[in-house]
Order: structure tokens, then sequence, then C-alpha cells
């Protein structure tokens, strides 16, 4: 028999279980542990559903009451502590239909997409649960632009980027028109329409194109169009289609490491070309490990070290940039983000693995390596303004640098999504949507690149549990740009990370809020808390 509950916590919920502990579904799943005489929402938060809203049931385990699944129109999801904690059980689930990849997580915002309904999707740092919706706004102000070209070029406009004096128009005809501040020029192809563009950030005047499925028959000889560059402002423009074998719906491409990468129906495609090269058409090489599907968009984050790729029908997926393995670079260890570095600061290097280093006569340790990269310590002994690393490797020897060297150089620990690692003090708990901070409570920050501490401590050791060394300057905490009280700055017992203990306010506002960290005027990444009472 179904439960027996004295009171629903929606008028239309579905109860669930049989004994004991039951659940209720409906918008939020809820759970009750008196028969229904008093609910706790499992999956709310300020408002709205961390499961997304719309859920279709909820099924409890016949052996364990703590472990239950919901499916809803964002997915399938699990608990196994009674829907305390939630993970997604959706690869290879297609379930999100995509449309582009609209930004990348930076600062306390995270991946953000465009659905084939028009709606935007944001991926929240620390929310780990689903896709919620979010503004539309440059969705929305992007397909107006498009219009209003439209009406005064009289075609259908299904592409446009802009850089500078340079507007880059493309068409449903496989027109593309470019305005270089002056004049217009124009360029048709047989090819499908215009889907996106990518524009060299040095230079405006380069810029590839991609087109998707061509509805005209071609002609005897000729062959589809799938991408085109040009490197004078659209005045000419070259076939780089080469032998990609499919339409292709997105590009991006990273000019250091002249490296292009294609979102076709039949996975992402890479070339590596001379982009100052005019008649030299690349090879295309697919890239392995995505779920069968079309990829409608690819994107690389700022320093072009992670790749991002999103699947119709399946999500957003990302990677280290494969071209990272002939062009390595040194990140922080935190965030993947190419910066300064200071003594005692853990670093990666990116497309190499790492044997043994150096920074001139100090020993460099190398915490642990793998064919994609390495990660270092920088000793605490470094002083001057800049170092090099020599490193040796299954490649043998390389020199990377010089990197310049702070005092500190401050940086949160982050997932790939951009979600911070927090702990909370008392209980040790991961912070995040589900477990948040609470006012004037303590969090646990994790980071590194704090500099030296006191007393000195050996480079390559983990800090000791007991009684563990200081960090020499002042470090400042700052929580939606106020300054909030650091308790306490100290080694972790992982090596060349650093624990930050702050305590949070009195808050008026609950919800997310911007951390970041300041230590002899360099600041920290910026990254999102959820705080509630």
């Amino acid at each position: 028999m179904p439960p027996i509950a004295s009171r629903l916590p929606e008028s239309a919920a579905r109860l669930r279980g049989r004994s004991g502990t039951i659940y209720a579904v409906a918008r939020f799943a809820y759970r009750s542990d008196n028969a229904g005489a008093s609910w706790e929402n499992l999956t709310g938060f300020r408002g709205s559903s961390i499961l997304g809203d719309g859920l279709a049931d909820l099924a409890v385990s016949p052996t364990d009451d703590q472990q239950i699944a919901v499916a809803g129109a964002n997915g399938v999801f699990r608990s196994m502590d009674g829907g305390k904690s939630w993970s997604g059980l959706n690869q290879g689930l297609p379930n999100l239909p995509v449309s582009k990849l609209l930004s990348l997580p930076s600062g306390d915002r995270g991946v953000r997409l465009a659905l084939n309904d028009g709606s935007v999707v944001e991926w929240q740092p620390g929310q780990k649960i689903a896709w919620t919706q979010t503004d539309n706004t440059e969705l929305f102000a992007d397909a107006q632009e498009r219009q209003n070209y439209a009406t005064v070029r009289g075609l259908k406009v299904t592409a446009i980027a802009k850089s500078g004096n340079y507007v880059y128009l493309g068409m449903g005809d496989g027109l593309i028109s470019v305005y270089n501040g002056q004049s217009w020029s124009h360029n048709g192809y047989t090819a499908g329409s215009v889907e996106g563009f990518w524009i060299d950030p040095n230079d405006p005047r380069v810029a590839l194109a991609v087109f998707g499925s061509n509805p005209h028959q071609l002609s005897a000889g000729e062959t589809p169009v799938y991408v085109v560059r040009t490197e004078n402002g659209g005045i000419f423009w070259d076939d780089y289609t080469s032998n990609l074998p499919n339409a292709a719906h997105g590009i991006t491409a990273d000019y250091g490491s002249k490296s292009i990468y294609v979102a076709t129906d039949a996975g992402v495609f890479m070339a590596a070309t001379d982009f100052h090269i005019l008649g030299m058409p690349p090879r295309w090489t697919a890239l392995p490990g995505l779920p069968s599907g079309a990829v409608m968009d690819v994107k690389l984050d700022a320093q072009a070290n992670q790749l991002w790729a999103a699947v119709d029908g399946f999500g957003v997926f990302s990677t280290l940039a494969p071209h990272r393995m002939r062009d390595p670079r040194v990140v922080s260890a935190a965030d993947l983000v190419a910066r300064a570095t200071a003594p005692g600061a853990v670093v990666s290097v990116l497309g190499a693995r790492v044997q043994s280093a150096r920074a001139g006569d100090l020993q460099v340790p190398v915490l642990d390596a793998t064919d994609t990269q390495s990660q270092l310590q920088i000793p605490f002994e470094a002083r001057g303004n800049s170092l090099s690393l020599a490193l040796e490797g299954s490649s043998g020897a390389m020199t990377l640098g010089p990197l310049a060297l702070e005092t500190a150089a401050p940086a949160i620990f982050t997932d790939r999504d951009g979600s911070p690692v927090m702990l909370d003090a008392e209980t040790g708990v991961m912070l995040d949507a589900m477990n948040p901070a609470h006012s004037r409570g303590r969090i646990q920050v994790l980071a590194t690149g704090m500099g030296r501490v006191k007393p000195d401590w050996p480079t390559g050791l983990p800090g000791p549990t007991d009684n563990p060394p200081e960090v020499v300057a002042t470090v400042h905490a700052f929580l939606d740009r106020q300054p909030v009280e650091v308790t306490r700055a100290v080694l972790s017992p992982y090596i060349g990370l650093y624990l930050i203990e702050l305590e949070v306010p009195k808050i008026v506002n609950y919800g997310p809020a911007e951390l970041y960290l300041e230590v002899n005027g360099q600041t920290s990444n910026r990254v999102r808390v959820y705080i509630q009472p």
C-alpha cells in the first residue's frame, strides 16, 4: 500500500516509501520522519529546485530508505543519505538539447548554455546538482542585433561576431559579409548557413567561419565547404575544409599554438596550422572520448588551457586542450590559470610528465606526474622577481619561464566547474549549495601561493597537524567585497596547500556570495560560497 501522510507538502505531491521515512515529490522533493506531520524540503534553495523544476517521480530503495532517486526534466539524480546530498546519474543520458556554449566558468559564474528553445541554463559553481535556468538577456540581445542587421541587409543573419571596427555577418545561404569600419565586403559559398565565427583577439582581420549542413545538391566536381579562413578582413577567404567529414556548428582557436578546434555532427576535430601562410589547408584529426552525438559548440578558456565541448543531448565536457601536449605551460595548480607564483606555491605543468625539476640552484620537488600534467612545489627558499624551471621529462629537457615571482600569489583551489574547495570548520564537511556556510560560522579555505611561513618549513613536506607554521604575511578575506575576519592562516597537511580560516559575519541577504583573498596587495581568484542563516 502507498504511504498515508497526515498532510502533503504540496497539493499535487506524490508519496513514496512504505514505513518509517517517507518522501513526497512535486515541484520539490521532500522527506518526513513523522508520517507527514512535518516535511523537510530536500531540493529547495532560495525558492528554486537544485534538481530543476518539474520533478516527475521519486523511488526509494526497498532495502534502505536512505537511498532514493529522483527523475525530472534535468535528468536522474541519486541520494545515498536521505536527500542530504545528491549526485547526477546523467552520463550517457541524452536529456540536454544544447544550442551554443555562451560562457565558461569564471569567477563566481559557471558554464552557461543556450538551449534549442531559446532559454539559457547555468551550471553554478558549488551547486554540483543540475542545470538551472538563468538570465537570457545576452542571448536575446544577440538575436535582436542579428535581426537588425537582417533588416538592413535584406538577408537572414544566422551568426554575428564583432571585434574592434570589424563586424562579421553570416547568412543562411552561405554568404559572409564583413564591415571593416569603412565599407562592406561580401563572399558567398555553396554551403549551408554560417553557424559561427572565431576572430583572432590580436588582429580582427584574421577570422574563421563554419557552415552547417548544405541544403542544396552539389554539382559534379563540387566539394562541400564547412570551414573557411580570412587574413584580410573578409576580402578573400581560404577553404579550410580539407578532410573534415561533416557539417560544423562551432569553432575556436589558439593563435599562439596555431591550433583550431571545430564542433561537428561527428564530434570535435583538431588541426594544427600556420595562421600566416595562405594556401595551406590543414588536416583534421578527430578527438576521442565524447559520447556519440552532434557537438554543437567548442570553446577554449581564456588562457587556452582547457577545451570545452557541448554535445547535443548529453551536456558539456572539458579536457586539457590537446595542443598543450606540444606547448607545455606552467599554471597555478589551484585553478589552472597562468599567474605569478610565490615561495611554497604549488604549480602545474600542463602538457608534460616531469621527472625532475630545478629553479637555478634549488631542487624543485615533483609532487605528482602524469602524461598530461605534473605538479611541482616552488621552493620556500626562492628569492628575486622571477624564476625559470629547468625540467627533465619523458620527452626530454625543457626550460619554462621566466615566471613572475611575488612574495605572495594567492589562489583558491577550485574544481573544473569553478566550485571552490572549502570546509565547514566545525564539521569538516565540504561546503556547497546543499551544505552551505552559516552566518557567524567559520569557513576553511584551501589555497596556495600564500608565501613564506614561520617557523620555516622544508619544501616538499606536508604541514604538521599540530601547531602548523603560520603564514608570515597578513591575509585578508573579502565576502561580497566587504572585509571579513581571518582567524587562522597556516600550512595544511597537504604539500604546498594552506588553510585559511575566516569567520562569516552576520548576513542579512542569504544565498551565493563572492569570496576572494588578498595578500601583500595580490588578490586571488574570486569564487562563490553559499550562505544560510
